[in-house]
């Protein structure tokens, strides 16, 4: 079928910064054209063979004895089991025998891809929840002809337009080997998690076992300690978290102006609550630490997005765009009535917009942060024991019930019966007696009639039809643009491309494109969240200062990124992305390169504070670096 016209002006990734790229769909022409590089199969088989998936995030093999380097949150659950408060101080095993095995740890390398479309739909003639149920049993015998030992996963791309079959080796004894400590790994912690400059030395190493040996890996990224230049090509091999950048304008504008806003709002109101307990005593700062800090991250994801859907610019880019493909749509004669896919969308969103916030406070988003209305919800509809959820301390969680109490008096007795819980009392008082009298069920079952009734509303205004119509626009996209375009991130791996460089923030002030061990010590406040340990006080004058710690790219950054080893044009590894500043965060529905920056740990970084604070020579030896 010959394209439409109307394509000319379509660019569904204009240059190779933006896109979270599957290995079988590298976009040469594009990083030829930018980069003058040269996109070899070889150069991206060899980073995939390097590359894991480690932690619920990215790792890379650096020797091959098996060692490989990731994020220190990627090995946050092995530090939290070893004695001797590792999880704090850090971790360094010299030796091969004293490496501390991380159990439920894994690390899968993707050994290859197969398009499995033709398969998956095979000896299916049938249509509706047939077709579906077929494509079931089609996936799961496909899945299951793997190699043995392997791990084979069937990968849904442009909503249905695409399977992929993504088969991985699986290594399943991983022992740590090295940790620093968790004040300079997460310096400023969550305080500069939604910003930059950053000075966090935010990685670990691990290294896989087999057969009671270290494992033997031929293929390995050579790291490279030298600086990092603005301008530099950098490429990241990651495992980004799902993006909903085939959302269209009016899902953003919804989020914008009515979802987003809600939940930015029910997140300052418990952080301001917790953070006046905890500074009354240190007890209650440690009482509500895990708490404060859960919040104050999902508070940077979600005020991130609002802040770039408040940017006009971003929706009109989408709008602009998304008209363009629905005329392309119609000029293609991929349907008459392609138009009314958007339509209908806009029209239930404009429908559903007065239930989103009893939706949010009674279904979707119940009693924030509080293990016991969770727990109790669970229970009265009968589903399994999550054992996830660490038990949240008595006073936290009489703070947090009273602010949602609060919330849901806000409500009205119309939409939420309060009077049998409340029995006359404050939302303070009946918190505390709810919490001190194991009765938290007894609000989670007052609740349950008003929030399946929201529930049912969801799905029937938006549920199947936001479903079905994010398939259709990913389908009509895939159909115009094929390979040209990238699909959604899915979790599994990608690679993504961009250039080393600073950027100005929103208050105007320029943002170098590195950080250096200097910034580091400028910030030290030895307090706080700045507070930096005392051997790295001890030893500040034999540190180069001038060597840079972190640094930014335009990489297109996604959640699960965090550990995902960075190359430069020569394959090796010139840092590891450990997260993105807050303009990055919009990223979930459109990319910007003006300033949202992924932003990695230098190898210069690495290296030097193995070798000067560390004193790791066994493992500086072992990656091929400079020991003196």
């Amino acid at each position: 079928m010959a394209l439409p016209a109307a394509l000319a002006f379509l660019t569904p990734a204009a240059f190779a910064e933006e896109g979270m790229w599957p290995y079988d769909q590298i976009p040469r022409d594009e990083l030829q054209q930018k980069f003058k590089f040269e996109a070899t199969p070889d150069f991206f088989d060899h980073l995939r063979l390097s590359s894991v998936r480690v932690g619920g995030g990215s790792g890379a093999f650096v020797s091959p004895q098996g060692l490989i380097l990731t994020s220190r949150q990627a090995v946050a659950g092995c530090l939290a089991s070893l004695p001797g408060g590792a999880s704090e101080a850090g971790f360094y095993a010299a030796e091969a025998p004293s490496e501390a095995r991380c159990s439920g740890l894994d690390a899968e390398i993707l050994l290859r891809i197969e398009n499995v479309t033709a398969k998956v739909a095979a000896g299916s003639k049938e249509t509706g929840a047939r077709a579906v149920a077929a494509r079931i049993q089609n996936i799961s015998r496909i899945e299951k002809s793997c190699a043995p030992g392997h791990r084979c996963v069937v990968v849904k791309l442009f909503s249905g337009g695409r399977y992929d079959l993504y088969e991985y080796r699986v290594y399943n004894d991983l022992r740590l080997v090295f940790a620093p400590e968790y004040d300079l790994a997460f310096f400023g912690k969550e305080r500069d998690s939604i910003t930059y400059l950053r000075y966090g030395l935010n990685v670990a190493f691990l290294r896989a076992w087999e057969n009671g040996k270290p494992a033997a890996t031929p293929q390995f990224l050579k790291v490279n300690p030298a600086a990092v230049h603005e301008g530099d090509l950098v490429i990241a091999a990651a495992n980004p978290q799902p993006t909903g950048r085939a959302s269209t304008a009016a899902q953003l504008q919804f989020d914008r102006d009515r979802a987003l806003p809600l939940a930015v709002s029910r997140l300052e109101s418990r952080i301001t609550k917790l953070s006046v307990f905890s500074s009354q005593s240190d007890s209650n700062k440690r009482a509500a630490e895990a708490t404060l800090a859960a919040f104050l991250a999902q508070y940077k994801i979600d005020a991130g997005r609002l802040i770039g859907l408040r940017d006009d610019r971003l929706v009109t880019r989408k709008t602009v765009f998304e008209d363009k493909i629905r005329r392309a749509v119609q000029a293609s004669k991929l349907g008459n009535d392609a138009g009314k896919v958007w339509d209908d969308l806009a029209a239930a969103y404009k429908q559903w917009t007065p239930f989103e916030r009893p939706y949010q406070i009674l279904e979707a988003s119940p009693a924030p942060g509080s293990n016991l209305f969770r727990q109790a919800r669970r229970e009265i509809r009968k589903e399994n024991a999550d054992a996830s959820g660490a038990a949240v301390p008595e006073p936290v969680e009489i703070i947090l019930l009273t602010a949602y109490l609060e919330e849901l008096k806000s409500l009205g007795d119309k939409e939420v019966p309060l009077k049998n819980v409340l029995g006359g009392k404050s939302p303070q008082e009946a918190a505390e007696s709810l919490v001190k009298t194991g009765t938290v069920k007894q609000l989670a079952e007052a609740l349950e009639d008003s929030a399946r009734r929201l529930a049912k509303k969801h799905d029937e205004i938006l549920g199947a039809l936001e479903t079905s119509a994010s398939e259709k626009i990913a389908q009509y996209r895939f159909k115009l643009f094929g390979n040209a375009d990238y699909p959604d991130a899915t979790g599994t791996p990608r690679v993504e491309f961009g250039a080393v460089k600073g950027y100005t923030d929103r208050a105007g002030i320029a943002m170098p494109f590195v950080s250096t061990f200097s910034g580091l010590y400028f910030r030290e406040e030895n307090s706080g969240p700045y507070l930096v340990p005392q051997r790295w006080l001890d030893l500040r004058a034999a540190l180069q200062q001038t060597t840079g710690l972190d640094f930014v790219s335009t990489c297109d950054v996604g959640g699960g990124d965090f550990g995902a080893p960075t190359v430069n044009r020569a394959g090796e590894l010139a840092g590891v992305l450990f997260d993105g500043n807050l303009e990055s965060l919009p990223g979930t529905y459109l990319y910007s390169d003006e300033q949202a920056r992924a932003v990695h740990v230098a190898a210069s970084g690495i290296a030097e504070s193995l070798r000067v604070i560390y004193k790791a020579s066994a493992l500086l030896r072992e990656l091929g670096l400079p020991v003196d």
